[in-house]
């Protein structure tokens, strides 16, 4: 599954850089032990309890489902018929199954050559989503058939089987059947066995209007007209491989669809709304070049005969790798060639790259329980950049990763309120809370570390013995590891059972000395908190792989060491006294480095004059970030190293660097000094603006496109006085026809315009909303209307972000869009939040959008009553799969009070220094 793109602006990094001199040490571990003091008092520090829970008991498991369902899409309803083959381990009078949200009508089992039993009672645990069903006499070992009549509601959650709101293209609103199954809804559907470990083959039927599309795991191999209602017609599929339940799909509605066949002869098909079908063929051409590179890399085929992508107008996720019918949300697939922007074509080629790795990894082996979930979210988070390389070279993807999942995970594994990338799953509230940047991007970014401490040839080696040995059954990380363990001779286990069993990661300090011609290193490994030094008695320890560069080569691995130890020393042999020394290459090792003063002197000249590779000039931008955050450094000695990248010319340097000035942005709009530091962003970013200018080059591509957009934003909000006249210029002869603004200036037009804009301003862009004919377009706008400056047209946009304009999944980046505008913004969402809770709460039933939506909303504030007031408003509305989100943003909000009292004066005072003497800037 894919989650949906967080907010732009969200905070990200969090960093600590490694032991600095005694007395320093001495004052940061007391201040430190301070912070850690507040956590405890407001109970921040610690998670609750676990509720109780069991798995099903083993007595009874299916071996085949035979399902036929018939929605009802004007009531919303639906009617189920079970047939179960199903194998009675343990003679027993009871079968327990999951079970939520349906009623079940009659239940029987009958043994094989043997009368059927009818149960008596059907004792629903709505708690712990479960049905038991009571047999008047005992069911005997052996197999038998278990017959399931139920009828269910078509619910509007964007979980279970649940309807989905859509305009056909005369205007009319209808509504599609269709079906989000992980992690545990598919108890909504049909009462099952609904943990991943328990798979079967699926028979399943769909009874639908004939004029509908009617689409299931596997192909067609039967439609016929349905003896009640000459209207309808039953749709047959073929069975599907062993399976888990969380994987099974099926969707009935309107679609039109564009097909091609894999080099390999698998059919490919990707359904869109009625009349867009058009808009199909980038993610069409994509998957089709994508199942042939998995299959060469794994060198394992595709298992079933065909694959459908579909866009869902109702989907809450990103997306999600039902085998054979991979769903998604609409800007996840479609892309209009004249009106989408470069970003969703990358976001729609890294999506489909994600889903489809999991058709092996995930769907023909799966996690033995959601404890394993990182297995499949972390590796298909990091295959599918490798797919998009191989598909798009010219993304210069491996560099985004850095900055879109690497330092993401980092900023939230800083935090006490972490987690283990292996997390103890039990009841089903709790497998919610672990769809976040741990399981995903630490556990891509893990993943990243270990292939290139293998190497390809032996990584493709193992993950080929994996696949091999556990198809279509299921593997825990272990199995993971002996495969690669055997495959390349390197103890793997050892390695990765420090980096995935304990929450946390290591800063490595590093020291040097010149010993005649020789450069001897002496590093040690420390844990990094987001608050400061660790000052627990047992200092936890990672085997850490570190590749170290020189400026000899700096595209070169000069030495690769395995450190298993606290402290250790190297020599590198034959470097010059003139020649830097780098840790992390590449910024593959999931650790941060702090450098001696001496060190980082000589590497900060490789920013300015760019002999340091880019991935290391945001590496070591982001690491000192992070130094300043954590209040190792005074962030005036970071601001003066942002002012380096004067000559930058890479974009997802850019990206992080404007990503970390949005950070000190939204801390410094807590003080009386915020226009200071849009000057400060002005500075940094108009010399890159002048010389990109608006309009495109002969010879740009594709990364030209996202600089753009990204400067010229970033300009126009911060009040850049030529690109705010540009921008409302432009906007104008969009608005009136004259001259229509290419995909990828909209967003950065909008957001100035808004920000610098009025009410009619707004109302405009409202109207554009209302006339976009693409959700990639109203999408755009919707994640902009925050920007709007004043407090009225604020609670207008609040208002709106509830309305039926919006899609309920899009209602999060409103509200997140307020929270992030602005002083006011933030504190008006808050209160829009606790005003609206239960409408909230209720329209996404505690799945992962509810975490989304209160880490976006609170996580800006930086005074410390606010952790007290946010912790308080959820004890008294409870949010069980958030409660780590809530404890996270309370510790966050912590941490930039006491950032914002340490730095804010040396801030200020650095800032109106430099327009005192514009010429040392």
């Amino acid at each position: 599954m894919w989650l949906a793109a967080a907010a732009p602006s969200l905070a990200r990094r969090l960093l600590f850089l490694g032991p600095p001199p005694p007395p320093l040490l001495l004052l940061l571990l007391s201040r430190s032990s301070r912070r850690r003091r507040r956590l405890h008092s407001l109970g921040l520090a610690a998670m609750p309890e676990k509720r109780p829970f069991e798995r099903l008991p083993a007595d009874v498991s299916p071996i085949n489902y035979s399902l036929c369902l018939k929605p009802d899409l004007l009531d919303f309803t639906f009617e189920g018929k079970l047939e179960a083959a199903a194998q009675v381990r343990q003679a027993t009078n009871q079968i327990v199954m999951n079970c939520a949200d349906i009623d079940i009508i009659t239940a029987s089992y009958a043994p094989e050559g043997d009368e059927e039993i009818h149960a008596t009672g059907f004792n629903y645990q709505n708690e712990d989503e479960k049905v038991t069903l009571s047999f008047p006499s005992i069911l005997q070992t052996g197999t038998g058939t278990l017959k399931i009549d139920f009828v269910g509601e078509l619910n509007d959650k964007m979980k279970g089987f649940y309807r989905s709101k859509y305009t056909t293209p005369s205007g009319e609103v209808r509504y599609a059947a269709v079906t989000q199954f992980e992690a545990t809804d598919a108890r909504r559907a049909f009462p099952c066995w609904d943990e991943p470990a328990i798979k079967a083959t699926f028979d399943i039927s769909l009874i639908v209007p004939k004029d509908r599309v009617a689409l299931s795991n596997m192909n067609v191999i039967d439609r016929k007209p349905y003896p009640d209602d000459e209207n309808v017609v039953e749709v047959k599929f073929a069975r599907t491989p062993v399976m888990s339940t969380y994987l099974v799909a099926f969707v009935v509605g309107e679609y039109d669809f564009v097909e091609t066949r894999s080099k390999d002869g698998v059919c490919v098909r990707v359904y869109t709304p009625v009349g867009k079908a058009e808009q199909g063929k980038f993610a069409l051409e994509v998957a089709a070049k994508t199942l042939p590179f998995y299959k060469d890399y794994f060198n394992v085929p595709y298992p079933l005969p065909k694959i459908d992508l579909i866009a869902i107008a109702d989907f809450a996720a990103g997306a999600m790798e039902n085998w054979g019918l991979v769903t998604y949300r609409e800007t996840a697939l479609l892309i209009d060639p004249k009106n989408s922007c470069s970003s969703s074509r990358q976001w729609v080629a890294l999506v489909v790259g994600h889903e489809l790795a999991h058709q092996w990894f995930g769907n023909l082996v799966t996690m033995e329980w959601w404890t394993h979930l990182w297995l499949n979210e972390g590796f298909a988070s990091w295959i599918e950049y490798l797919c998009v390389d191989h598909c798009f070279p010219e993304y210069d993807i491996w560099t985004q990763f850095v900055s879109a999942d690497y330092t993401r995970a980092q900023e939230l594994d800083a935090l006490d309120n972490s987690h283990p990338i292996e997390v103890s799953v039990g009841h089903p509230s709790e497998v919610d809370e672990i769809f976040d940047a741990i399981s995903y991007s630490k556990g891509a970014s893990v993943i990243r570390m270990l292939h290139d401490y293998i190497g390809d040839k032996d990584f493709k080696k193992g993950m080929n013995m994996y696949l091999t040995k556990f198809q279509q059954k299921n593997a825990a990380t272990e199995d993971l590891w002996e495969s690669l363990e055997n495959a390349s001779g390197k103890p793997i286990a050892a390695v990765m059972n420090t980096w995935t069993k304990q929450m946390g990661f290591p800063l490595i300090y590093v020291e040097a000395e010149q010993v005649e011609d020789d450069r001897l290193l002496r590093l040690s490994q420390r844990k990094f908190c987001a608050s400061g030094p660790y000052v627990g008695e047992d200092c936890p320890q990672w085997m850490v792989p570190i590749t170290i560069s020189t400026s000899e080569d700096p595209n070169l691995a000069k030495l690769k060491i395995l450190m298993d130890k606290p402290e250790m020393s190297v020599v590198l042999k034959n470097v010059k006294p003139d020649q830097w020394v780098k840790l992390n290459l590449g910024t593959v090792g999931f650790y941060r480095t702090q450098y001696s003063s001496a060190m980082l002197e000589s590497l900060l000249p490789g920013i300015r004059d760019l002999s340091l590779p880019p991935v290391d000039r945001l590496g070591l931008q982001n690491d000192l970030f992070s130094l300043a955050r954590a209040g190792i450094i005074s962030t005036v000695e970071v601001l003066k190293v942002m002012e380096a990248f004067v000559n930058e010319p890479n974009y997802t340097v850019w990206s992080d660097l404007s990503c970390n000035l949005g950070i000190l942005s939204t801390l410094l709009s807590h003080t009386d000094f915020y226009e200071e530091i849009q000057e400060f962003v002005k500075d940094v970013f108009s010399p890159i603006g002048e010389r990109l200018g608006w309009d495109p080059k002969p010879g740009e591509g594709h990364l030209d496109a996202l600089l753009r957009g990204l400067v010229l934003g970033k300009l126009g909000k911060a009040g850049h006085k030529a690109t705010l006249e540009e921008a409302r210029r432009r906007f104008k002869d969009h608005v009136e026809g004259k001259q229509i603004l290419s995909a990828d200036l909209r967003s950065p037009v909008y957001l100035t315009v808004l920000k610098h804009g009025d009410g009619t301003t707004l109302d405009i862009m409202l109207k554009l909303h209302k006339q976009a004919d693409m959700q990639e377009e109203k999408n755009r706008i919707e994640r902009v209307l925050g920007a709007t400056p004043s407090p009225e047209l604020i609670q207008k946009v609040l208002t709106f972000a509830l309305s039926e304009e919006v899609r309920p999944q899009d209602t999060v980046s409103v509200i997140g869009g307020v929270a992030g505008g602005s002083k006011h913004g933030r504190k008006a969402a808050w209160k829009f939040i606790k005003d609206n809770w239960e409408e909230l709460y209720n329209r996404y039933q505690g799945g992962f959008l509810i975490s989304r939506l209160i880490k976006l909303s609170v996580e800006g504030f930086a005074v410390d009553k606010m952790a007290g007031e946010v912790k308080a408003f959820f004890e008294s509305h409870p949010a069980p799969s958030a409660e780590r989100t809530i404890q996270q943003c309370c510790e966050n909000i912590l941490l930039n009070a006491a950032w914002l009292k340490r730095d804010a004066e040396s801030i200020h005072q650095y800032l109106l220094q430099r327009k005192a003497s514009p010429a040392t800037a």
